[in-house]
């Protein structure tokens, strides 16, 4: 594939684009500066180039992990707060990369975001029962009879049939760790509303087998990998 081909299909603009980021001597491959946009590289995953100095590998999916801040919305086109968009380059912009289901404004940590969309529909189908945990911190202390409920299973307006979390389970007086496998809009908050409680603060810690790390800053972003896509698709 030619280079200036190569940048482009990593989000780096326009083929003009690519070509006057090669000509100006801002890329390198595999370790080797570049300055012919036509030079021939195979496109294998993994093979290293950089942009301005910046490190990057030939993916032909893109696969990220944010921990998401409050007061952001999963939205190109957000109403009262930023986008959770603005928080990536404009690389990954260009790819058209996509929050994976959308978290509430006030709702922090794990978001996933990619540009493959069998992914998107995998881990945003209610039908896959895919496992999502959240840290609930509560407004009045959480006692056992609304622990039972929410495992029992709790109603819902305008839902057919009790909704049970698939595992809850006390951290503090006031502060929940709860599992659910359903997608469905404002789940969480629902269910702890029904359950007589209501929510005061709501951090997503995993998805599937993927915990957010620990290390990883509000507001940042991190690339998930074989390893991590691995864990994402265990269900315990």
């Amino acid at each position: 594939m030619e280079l200036e081909r190569l940048l482009r299909s990593q989000g780096f603009g326009s083929r003009p684009d690519c070509r006057e980021l090669i000509c100006t001597g801002r890329i390198t491959v595999a370790g080797e500066p570049c300055d012919d946009p036509y030079a021939d590289f195979a496109p294998v995953e993994g093979l290293p180039f950089t942009v301005d100095g910046r490190p990057l590998v030939f993916r032909k999916l893109v696969y990220l992990a944010m921990n998401k801040p409050a007061n952001y919305e999963c939205s190109h086109k957000p109403k009262h707060h930023p986008s959770v968009y603005s928080l990536l380059p404009q690389f990954l912009l260009t790819r058209d990369v996509q929050a994976v289901g959308r978290l509430d404004e006030d709702t922090t940590g794990l978001l996933l975001l990619t540009d493959d969309g069998q992914f998107i529909h995998t881990y945003s189908s209610p039908k896959k029962k895919i496992p999502k945990v959240y840290e609930v911190t509560a407004k009045h202390p959480v006692d056992d009879a609304q622990i039972a409920a929410l495992l029992a299973g709790v109603q819902l307006n305008d839902e057919p049939a009790p909704i049970a979390a698939a595992g809850c389970g006390r951290l503090g007086e006031r502060l929940l760790r709860l599992t659910v496998t359903e997608g469905k809009y404002h789940l969480v908050k629902r269910m702890i509303a029904a359950a007589g409680n209501r929510v005061e603060a709501l951090h997503r810690v995993s998805v599937g087998g993927f915990v957010l790390p620990a290390a990883l800053p509000l507001g940042e972003w991190m690339w998930l990998e074989a390893a991590d896509l691995a864990r994402l698709a265990q269900r315990d």
